[in-house]
């Protein structure tokens, strides 16, 4: 398989952009929750939630706000300035992915898809109560991408929250145990499995690989 720059932008609309949302490899699953000022929680699923620092600890991900699955997402975040960021757990992938359908603004897609809202006393953003991990985040800062009409949204990290088994007590997340997915293209979903962790590399601890 060879594609250069020629044939890539005289593929067919559908294939091409099936071959250049999946050459990143497998993008972790994320479905973001949100609720409008008229109290309509609003679910979107993600997948290019990225880590931006840890002190302080921020976490971005990349919207095309001019999407309606995605306008919702985008205007309730400006309004109430908090949200929530859920690890996709493997057996709801497909009640996650249908989240991406173009819902009316009163419909909410927890209830659509039956996912359940959880909330912490002190944080008005729904969580997704099925989720093994769940982050609750305050926005900082939208950043456009003008070369394609996106937006890096920004977000401090406020609360972390989700299964005790899957923290090692270095804080370590194992996401074998979490059972959380991770999305190929725009419709594919992997388990994810665990292969080996490593120390920190130091090039004089470096093994003596061969060919």
């Amino acid at each position: 398989m060879h594609y250069t720059e020629s044939t890539i932008k005289n593929l067919p609309r559908v294939q091409r952009l099936n071959l250049i949302n999946s050459i990143t490899g497998i993008k972790p699953g994320n479905l973001i929750g949100t609720k409008s000022n008229a109290g309509v929680s609003n679910l979107a699923i993600i997948s290019s939630v990225v880590h931006l620092g840890s002190n302080p600890p921020y976490i971005g991900f990349i919207l095309r706000p001019s999407m309606v699955d995605r306008r919702d997402t985008y205007e309730n975040i400006l309004e109430n300035c908090f949200y929530t960021i859920n690890h996709i757990p493997s057996n709801f992938v497909e009640q996650a992915h249908y989240t991406s359908a173009k819902f009316d603004k009163e419909t909410s897609e927890f209830e659509q898809c039956k996912f359940t809202e959880e909330y912490l006393s002190d944080f008005p953003a729904p969580f997704v109560k099925e989720s093994g991990l769940k982050i609750g985040l305050k926005h900082v800062e939208s950043i456009p991408i003008s070369i394609n009409n996106t937006m890096m949204i920004v977000g401090e990290v406020l609360h972390i929250f989700g299964d005790s088994k899957a923290l090692s007590p270095e804080g370590y997340l194992d996401l074998d145990l979490l059972d959380s997915a991770g999305i190929g293209g725009l419709n594919t979903y992997y388990k994810l499995k665990k292969i080996k962790q490593f120390p920190y590399a130091r090039v004089a601890e470096l093994p003596k690989f061969s060919k």
